[in-house]
């Protein structure tokens, strides 16, 4: 059998039909990215259909290669945090033309795919100290939360307090707290797909109260990816100024937590790792195929490819394999003929996902040590300053200063290795002749 000599299923005590059941429900939970990414990406200037076309062929690329490369259960699609930093910061923010932005994405996918193949990979992601790694994670989820209550207008711009709740009177306002509520509910019951599911009642609920317009169908041709096609190797001359290389940096780091701890966590779900050594099986190929997803998710026209800790919904009812990442591809796949859906897709609707991620990922903090003053200065400074500056960058940048300074001070210079002081001076730089 076909499949029995890819994938393994008996020596991983599975069967089709579970790794399919697992395939489906890690699709329910992650599908949310169909909606959301268009959404923010298109803020940019981008074509929103075809940001949701470059979103589907990054996820099946992703998940095609993770399943049949590394035989791993994990799904890949844009990342959640990172389209945020490529929206609201590279974009909205220094004014980086979104074209020049993929281009750095790109770049960024190609050193990610260098590192997988040699033998620095495990030894550059153990160098980052674990706390900035958990604070990286935690602050990106406190960014997206707040990007969501803005963008919906619950929070909005106060000349006297900086942030104020917005026009609580506001249908649209109203519709986004209906979706947050309806949203965290469904979760919190752990039901299957509770952030889709979440999305598609506010979204039902908006058309019937007329505070959405309805849709012009529901099934077409897939959107035309064209427009933003191929803009991320036409514009790499641009990539000329030290702006960019923090752009670039701030992509290959986060990209690398998010994959390798996902990876890491949806292993140990899925009894993966290696009790005697502690190795992760495989993990070398899910991580190639993670950069090489990047980096031809970047081609497409679309923000960093990652693997999605969603993936651990499949797990948990059966999937063990790289087959059902292959079923998470098919559904994407059938996704695209579903792009005029997207017209009901508004900030009000998306708003949940947001709130409901930054949550997920804020739980994090439970891992750093807030016992030890050394370490909780830059994990908080990480945090705080990725909300404050409205920047995902710059929180990593002040966290990454702070740290060498306050293990010096502690007397525990010792434990600060040569990449993190070396990160300390970019970052510096950065600040004193770019920021």
């Amino acid at each position: 059998m076909i499949l029995e000599q890819l994938f393994h299923l008996r020596e991983n005590r599975t069967s089709v039909r579970r790794e399919l059941i697992g395939g489906l429900t890690t699709f329910l939970a992650m599908s949310y990215i169909l909606a959301v990414n268009p959404e923010l990406l298109g803020s940019t200037g981008m074509s929103k259909t075809a940001v949701f076309t470059a979103t589907i062929l990054a996820a099946i690329v992703g998940c095609l290669l993770m399943g049949l490369v590394a035989n791993f259960p994990v799904a890949l699609a844009p990342g959640m945090g990172l389209n945020a930093f490529f929206t609201y910061t590279v974009v909205q923010e220094w004014h980086i033309p979104w074209q020049t932005a993929l281009a750095g994405v790109f770049v960024a996918g190609i050193l990610f795919i260098l590192l997988t193949l040699s033998k620095l990979r495990d030894k550059l992601i153990n160098l980052i100290p674990s706390a900035l790694k958990y604070a990286v994670s935690a602050g990106i989820g406190l960014f997206i939360a707040f990007s969501g209550l803005q963008t919906s207008g619950i929070i909005v711009a106060n000349k006297s307090n900086a942030v104020a709740l917005g026009n609580l009177h506001s249908p649209t306002v109203l519709l986004a707290i209906f979706g947050i509520i309806v949203g965290i509910m469904l979760v919190t019951a752990n039901v299957t797909g509770g952030i889709f599911w979440g999305m598609f009642i506010t979204a039902a609920v908006g058309m019937i109260f007329g505070i959405i317009p309805l849709p012009t169908g529901i099934i077409s041709g897939v959107p035309s990816v064209q427009p933003i096609f191929g803009q991320a190797v036409t514009h790499l001359s641009n990539i000329n100024s030290f702006q960019m290389i923090i752009v670039i940096l701030t992509f290959f780091i986060i990209g690398l937590f998010d994959t390798s701890g996902t990876l890491v966590g949806v292993a140990t779900e899925a009894g993966m790792v290696d009790k005697e050594s502690g190795e992760v099986k495989g993990v070398g190929k899910a991580l190639f195929s993670g950069a090489l997803a990047t980096t031809l998710g970047a081609v497409f026209g679309t923000s960093p490819t990652t693997a999605y800790v969603e993936s651990t919904s499949g797990v948990a009812v059966g999937a063990r394999t790289g087959l059902s990442s292959v079923f998470v591809a098919l559904l994407f796949a059938i996704a695209a003929f579903f792009s005029p859906i997207l017209t009901v897709i508004t900030s009000a609707v998306t708003a949940s996902a947001l709130i409901i991620v930054g949550i997920l990922m804020l739980s994090n903090v439970q891992y750093i040590d807030w016992t030890k003053f050394e370490i909780a200065v830059p994990a908080f400074f990480t945090m705080i300053m990725m909300l404050l500056t409205y920047s995902i960058s710059e929180g990593l940048a002040v966290g990454f200063i702070f740290y060498p300074i306050t293990m010096t001070v502690k007397g525990r210079w010792r434990e600060v290795n040569a990449l993190m002081w070396t990160m300390m001076v970019v970052f510096i730089l950065y600040f004193a002749f770019v920021a």
